[in-house]
């Protein structure tokens, strides 16, 4: 990536109202903060990688220590977490198990959803997006405290589908 791209970049980010972007490719990590209320050029910190070569050895290692110290402990987990469907956070924002406050909760663990059904709400730029769910079956557990933030794609809650 040259320098002309990342200029590009950032005037494009600066125009489009986000407030941070992270970009991560092989060999350049960037990230621009931009000032809500400002309109001056955003901050930007670009950040070399370690070579290619280099990066797939760490997470090798990492696994291969974890699986010779508790195999048994691991692998008993894996296999019930394999049969449940991750429902996943389509956005970032707070999430909500409660339309309000003095209202119950959309779900609970063991509660039997169908598709269509609303598991949540994630409030965005004070916008209260309804999470609906993509898959019928019960609810295994949830994921998320009550009023906490998520990242887009964070696990939200598990879903049994039989």
């Amino acid at each position: 990536m040259d320098i002309k791209e990342i200029q590009s970049l950032i005037k494009f980010v600066a125009k489009s109202g986000a407030s941070e972007v992270k970009l991560e490719m092989e060999d350049i990590k960037i990230t621009i903060r931009t000032g809500s209320t400002s309109s001056s050029t955003p901050e930007t910190t670009i950040v070399q990688q370690i070579p290619v070569a280099q990066a797939p050895a760490a997470p090798v290692a990492a696994p291969a220590a974890q699986e010779t110290t508790a195999p048994a402990a691991e692998s008993a987990p894996k296999s019930d977490d394999s049969k449940y469907i991750t429902i996943k956070s389509p956005i970032i924002g707070t999430f909500y198990r409660k339309p309000s406050p003095d209202k119950p909760a959309f779900v609970e663990v063991g509660s039997t959803i169908s598709q269509g059904d609303v598991l949540c709400v994630i409030e965005a730029m004070k916008l209260f997006n309804d999470i609906e769910s993509e898959v019928s079956g019960k609810i295994v557990k949830v994921l998320v405290d009550d009023s906490s933030p998520v990242e887009f794609d964070q696990p939200l809650f598990l879903v049994d589908p039989s």
